[in-house]
């Protein structure tokens, strides 16, 4: 029986900045929802599942090594960074916006700004499953999920000028 889904994910150490308490607080939050529910489905592969994901970022690429349960490697995607530069740029400013809001008491501000960082981050999770078309089959809510723990990687290329 198919099972399409993450069951484990790990984000290479290396891969991540040192970065804010809102920062890691997303990125849990993420691995959490996205391992509570997914739909993640590598195409051409002859394992049905469920799958584990580790994530690194590596000279400016964004790495997929993809494992199925009691299996070694089952394969490994390498997408560009340089794909997600801008909208990861604008949503780490708006989040920084929004939470700078919630600690200043603006509510007239938040909301505005919530919006404008889903809409970004909307649009991230497109481009990624547009990126991931024809090599890993997933959902909105798992792409979004995605979207948001390369975010988490990409924040470290773009502070050593990678991505």
């Amino acid at each position: 029986m198919a099972d399409h889904r993450l069951i484990h994910i790990e984000i290479d150490e290396r891969s991540l900045a040192s970065s804010t308490s809102d920062i890691q607080y997303e990125r849990k939050v993420a691995m959490r929802d996205l391992l509570a529910e997914n739909t993640f489905r590598p195409v051409g592969v002859d394992h049905e599942g469920p799958f584990s994901l580790h994530l690194k970022e590596r000279d400016g690429r964004l790495v997929f090594e993809i494992t199925a349960e009691g299996t070694e490697g089952v394969v490994a995607h390498y997408l560009s960074m340089s794909s997600f530069r801008r909208l990861i740029k604008d949503y780490f400013m708006l989040c920084e916006t929004y939470y700078d809001a919630i600690r200043a008491a603006m509510p007239e501000k938040l909301e505005t700004v919530d919006m404008a960082r889903r809409a970004v981050h909307n649009e991230g999770t497109e481009v990624l499953m547009d990126r991931l078309k024809g090599k890993i089959e997933v959902d909105f809510d798992t792409a979004r999920r995605l979207f948001t723990l390369i975010c988490s990687i990409a924040l470290r290329a773009s502070n050593r000028g990678d991505a």
